[in-house]
């Protein structure tokens, strides 16, 4: 198989953690629905990869993602796998019981930086949204349960358009306030270029939110999705979203297009010698075979890549 040459660059980190969200924000986005089974497998091949954080699924209302209405079903079928973390989207009290009720140990809250996309996703106000996380990630914290904050539109809104750094940095703090233990950077319509991000990281630094617990989540809408992943490598960011072939994009954002491909950004990683514990042809081999199920090829570059020199 084909690898990049291995160059390292000054100042970035050993080690990056990806944190897979193509079974959960990726097919979430499928205009069809995907068997559980399917499903299941899709995460269980892509433990094999070597992918250690795999977001499993959401315990939202199956009316409002009906992509995902099978969480109860498929959770249990994926909870066994070793030594991997299955974190699930938890949008309220019910469904936070619902993930308990199913042993999850990692769940995530979905908040927004702008009025307009709280209003659309959630059919609340942003601070409205934020009162109704609260009381979650309190007693998600309260039963030991690592809490994920997203943040979506950090970079812009298709409704407001550019979004100020200031307004996503009040979102982060109250989402940092309430115990959530990561956040994770949105650019959910990917408009972000490099110098956006190191300015949000910045101000974000300088409002007392340390990089640490800052994880980023790029869309290629305009591919600049690795270019802002390297920006955010460049300011000590270590965790990052990607989507196994590059799968998904915003179901209440039309001009969202796929997340940022794993294996595009292992790829990256791997040639800057960056570690990720991904082993890329088992990654790639996963992608294909998801790609049949859906019937499609892989939007990922690096897929269609190493695919077309294996045939």
């Amino acid at each position: 198989m084909t690898l990049p040459v291995t160059v390292p660059a000054p100042g970035l980190p050993a080690r990056v953690r990806i944190h897979e969200v193509g079974a959960r924000d990726g097919l979430q986005n499928e205009k069809s629905t995907v068997p559980t089974e399917v499903k299941a497998e899709f995460v269980r091949r892509l433990a094999e990869a070597g992918l250690t954080t795999i977001e499993a699924t959401s315990f939202v209302h199956p009316k409002w993602v009906p992509q995902l209405a099978d969480a109860e079903q498929l959770f249990p079928l994926v909870s066994g796998l070793e030594g991997v973390e299955l974190p699930v989207l938890v949008p309220n009290d019910r469904g936070l019981d619902r993930a308990l009720a199913l042993g999850a140990r990692r769940v995530a809250v979905f908040a927004s930086a702008t009025e307009s996309f709280a209003k659309a996703n959630l059919n609340r106000t942003l601070d409205e949204s934020l009162a109704v996380f609260e009381p979650v990630v309190r007693r998600a914290k309260g039963e030991g349960v690592h809490v994920r904050g997203y943040v979506s539109m950090c970079f812009g809104d298709p409704w407001e358009g550019a979004v100020p750094l200031p307004q996503v940095v009040r979102v982060c703090k109250a989402l940092v306030a309430m115990g959530c233990d990561e956040l994770s950077l949105g650019d959910t319509i990917g408009v972000a270029t490099p110098g956006h991000v190191r300015a949000l990281l910045s101000l974000l630094n300088e409002e007392g939110v340390p990089t640490d617990v800052v994880a980023v989540h790029f869309h290629d809408t305009y591919g600049q999705a690795l270019a802002n992943t390297y920006a955010a490598l460049q300011h000590g960011v270590t965790t990052v979203d990607a989507s196994a072939g590059g799968l998904g994009g915003c179901p209440y954002a039309k001009s969202a297009t796929g997340n940022l491909a794993t294996e595009d950004l292992v790829w990256m990683l791997r040639g800057l010698g960056i570690d990720t514990g991904v082993d890329l042809g088992l990654l790639v081999a996963t992608s294909d075979w998801m790609a049949g199920q859906l019937g499609r090829p892989s939007p990922s570059r690096t897929v269609r890549a190493l695919s077309h020199k294996e045939q």
